[in-house]
């Protein structure tokens, strides 16, 4: 035998053992509880199953085959009879056995790193059984039902869409257009789902962390509104309504950063000392003394309802759209104006929008100051709302806020120009 080869062998063989015992490490700290004797594997024996695969990988294929099954008809015999007792079944401790050979078997085939990958991430999957069950039971049914749509939209639409220009101008790339979609519509359904999680005994300004990331034109009307009846204090309240805008700004940098990096070192430029004055803002507001009452009036429609997606698709086509028109008519100012008007309906589309642009239709520069500008008008547009919902001094002071950090933004812009 060739001398190099041993060590090499018994390198994969270390990793078949090593992924066995750190699935064993969870499954038998998991059963620890059971009485001796009536676990069919436990932390040594995942090593051994282990193990066991890596030879069976490293032997001739009928050898090997046969080496595994008598393991596997063994591990099943043993499930069998164990799940005769009342409390004895269990399908994930058979299953994972069975997959513990099979990784086994991948380390010594040519795949150590796959094989210890894998093993991580099923160790992973099964300590965190407490938690998911815990999310499963927290979960309404709409919920369910929009991550089957999540899955819908992703792992079905997405692949058949094509990836090729169409349309008039060459405007539309349909694969390109639901990738972003997706992309916006599973980080707001993360924002929905955390807001649907909290306590309602926690913080209000909690809610209006997580409530921004789904719509901080949802929190800015739902906090105005409490403003205007007089019963809470002002100060946390119109902290909520800045900290709403500091989320939205973290949001534009980061889907900037995705879907149009070549924007982002001018926007935040721009965007930073916005968000710096919102943040201190925020800060000194909620700093001052009351406390608003546990909330749940923050309504936030769920992202993921494909009327919502479709609906998004539809705006970044049509903005997309016009923005090539424009351009060809008007230059970079044409484009300025039709992410304007978007931002006020939606930022996340003017962003989407710009990103579907071809290459090298606007500078860097310009196209930071381009889509300033909706981010910007946005802001504005939310210091509106909350004099409109919160008439009267309550309803300047939270639009002071946005007002200033609009302000802060655009002394920024001026140096830019």
């Amino acid at each position: 035998m060739d001398v190099l080869t041993v060590p090499h062998s018994l390198m994969m063989l270390s990793y078949a053992l090593a992924l066995g015992l750190l699935i064993g490490l969870e499954r038998g700290w998991t059963l620890r509880g059971e009485a001796a004797g009536t676990r069919v594997a436990g932390f040594r024996t995942f090593g051994v199953l282990g193990l066991i695969g890596g030879v069976a990988g490293m032997l001739a294929p009928p050898l090997g085959a046969t080496a595994l099954l008598l393991a596997g008809g063994a591990l099943l015999v043993g499930y069998f009879r164990q799940s005769k007792r009342v409390d004895g079944l269990s399908a994930t401790n058979a299953l994972t056995s069975l997959l513990t050979l099979i990784l086994g078997m991948l380390a010594t085939s040519g795949r150590p790193t796959e094989a210890l990958a894998a093993a991580a991430a099923v160790t992973l999957l099964l300590a965190m059984r407490e938690t998911l069950h815990g999310l499963l039971r927290g979960m309404s049914e709409a919920e369910i039902r929009s991550a089957a749509r999540f899955g819908l939209i992703t792992f079905v639409i997405l692949p058949l869409a094509p990836d090729r220009q169409i349309g008039p101008l060459d405007a539309w790339n349909l694969h390109q257009l639901w990738l972003v979609v997706v992309l916006v519509s599973g980080l707001s359904f993360a924002g929905y789902v955390a807001t649907r999680r909290i306590d309602p005994m926690r913080s209000a300004l909690v809610t209006a962390v997580c409530g921004a990331i789904v719509s901080s034109t949802a929190v800015t009307v739902a906090f105005a509104r409490r403003l205007r009846s007089g019963d809470e204090p002002a100060g946390p309240l119109t902290g909520g309504i800045a900290l709403a805008s500091v989320v939205m700004f973290l949001r534009v940098l980061l889907l900037t950063a995705l879907l149009a990096p070549f924007a982002l070192p001018s926007l935040a430029l721009i965007v930073v000392p916005a968000l710096a004055v919102a943040t201190v803002l925020a800060a000194i507001l909620m700093r001052r003394p009351g406390a608003v009452r546990p909330t749940d009036d923050v309504k936030l429609g769920n992202p993921l309802d494909l009327s919502a997606a479709l609906g998004l698709a539809f705006l970044v086509a049509l903005m997309t759209l016009a923005s090539r028109w424009a351009f060809g008519h008007f230059g970079g100012i044409g484009i300025a104006g039709v992410l304007a008007i978007t931002g006020l309906a939606d930022v996340d589309a003017a962003i989407l929008a710009l990103a579907g642009l071809p290459a090298g239709t606007l500078d860097s520069r310009m196209a930071g100051l381009v889509l300033a500008g909706p981010v910007l008008l946005n802001t504005a547009f939310k210091a509106v709302l909350a004099v409109a919902f919160a008439p009267g001094k309550a309803g300047l002071r939270a639009a002071a806020p946005l007002m200033a950090s609009v302000v802060a933004a655009g002394l920024a812009a001026l140096l830019l120009v």
